[in-house]
């Protein structure tokens, strides 16, 4: 029997990394496609002390029961401390949201402002989970040029008088998935504009502190002077994926309608997971955690470099990220990337084409390589199988 999707379902198709996950199950595979942190990074001993405790600590209903829509009160304590020190960003209770990762953020702010046939505007590329969720809700996602300096600013205003998008998404430090950041200069430019023309910003932070080289920059929110952008920190990548935390910030108002869509969805988020988050937003824990973490992942970045610049021809033009998971190029004989997945597949190797992170279905050249989840003789040997396919077996052209 048949069943006939909604209007809202029935031409979104599925994830594109997602699916392709279905094809790593394999364990031989060495895998550069997704963006996973790496097992020995996850601080495992400390969330078990955490978890052995937590009931002795906070009590049964603290920890078991149903807990505010907006957020545990300790927790929403603990990161307006960690919002002003680590970001610039002074809110109050009433500014905050807990939500179930930065994704359900993106969803929410579709769902609480995009209707049939409205815009949002995205860097070309973005992260594609973002066109999945703007398809959802039968928007459009419309790219937006951009260069080692962030967002194309004379792009960008005239797709806004051209679109009247309703809203601008933008990853603008070590990006998903060009690994770029964008410069002061380009974020403030980005407030101006959006706040001139009426525009909602969503500023997704997933990355920020996972910094390697150079100084923090400031979000685009510290630049907001109308309250049009909101801000999106997420726990995933410095913390563990599974506790499924972040926090948005933004004008009181639409935080409130933010609580409702939530009541809507998942009522709350786990409580486990946001004393879990509360406990290493303490004192330095986070700090000394983060710490650990970046001598690995910059180690892995640096590896990566180096094979690429060994074995991969020089025909692919790639850029150095200073922070996050993501090292991203593109091909000068315009070859097909997504025609090679499956044949490189074959070899045990795994990379993510381009082309799933382009508004347009554009970009059919260029590729993204994740380096965090890798052993170091797992990318030495990967990205040589990489550099043998591309010298030796001919372009096929996009």
């Amino acid at each position: 029997m048949e069943y006939a999707l909604s209007n809202r379902m029935k031409d979104v198709s599925g994830s594109a990394i997602r699916e392709l996950f279905e094809l790593l199950k394999d364990p031989e595979i060495i895998s550069f496609a997704g963006g996973w942190p790496t097992t020995e990074t996850l601080p495992a001993k400390q969330v078990e002390s955490i978890v052995k405790d937590v009931v002795c600590k906070y009590g049964t209903t603290q920890v078991l029961q149903y807990e505010s829509s907006r957020g545990k009160p300790l927790l929403l304590e603990r990161l307006k401390h960690f919002l002003k020190e680590s970001k610039g960003l002074t809110m109050a209770d009433e500014n905050l949201v807990v939500i179930s990762g930065g994704q359900q953020g993106i969803e929410y702010m579709c769902k609480l402002f995009v209707n049939e046939g409205d815009t949002v505007l995205v860097q070309d590329p973005t992260y594609l989970s973002t066109l999945q969720i703007v398809a959802t809700y039968q928007g459009k996602s419309v790219g937006v040029k951009a260069d080692a300096n962030g967002l194309d600013l004379v792009d960008l205003e005239e797709k806004i008088k051209k679109h009247k998008p309703k809203m601008l998404y933008v990853v603008p430090t070590f990006s998903n998935p060009t690994g770029g950041t964008y410069s002061v200069e380009n974020r403030k430019g980005i407030a101006e504009i959006t706040a001139k023309h009426g525009v909602l910003v969503l500023e997704d932070d997933p990355y920020s502190q996972i910094c390697y080289d150079g100084e923090h920059v400031p979000p685009i929110k510290t630049f907001d002077k109308t309250g049009n952008v909101f801000y999106m920190a997420s726990f995933s990548k410095i913390i563990a994926p599974s506790l499924r935390v972040a926090v948005i910030a933004g004008a009181a108002e639409i935080m409130g309608r933010f609580i409702i869509a939530k009541q809507s969805s998942d009522v709350c988020n786990s409580s486990i997971s946001q004393l879990i988050v509360a406990e290493f937003l303490q004192g330095d824990v986070l700090k000394k955690h983060i710490e650990t973490i970046i001598p690995v992942y910059k180690e892995k970045r640096d590896k990566m470099l180096d094979c690429i610049k060994k074995y991969v021809p020089s025909d692919f033009v790639y850029d150095v990220p200073k922070g996050g998971m993501f090292i991203w190029g593109y091909f000068k004989s315009n070859r097909d990337v997504m025609a090679d997945f499956k044949e490189i597949l074959k070899s045990k190797v795994a990379m993510l084409p381009g082309t799933h992170f382009y508004a347009d279905g554009g970009g059919k050249n260029t590729m993204r390589l994740n380096f965090s989840n890798a052993s170091l003789e797992q990318i030495e040997t990967g990205i040589k199988i990489l550099g043998d396919y591309f010298t030796h077996r001919p372009a096929q052209q996009g």
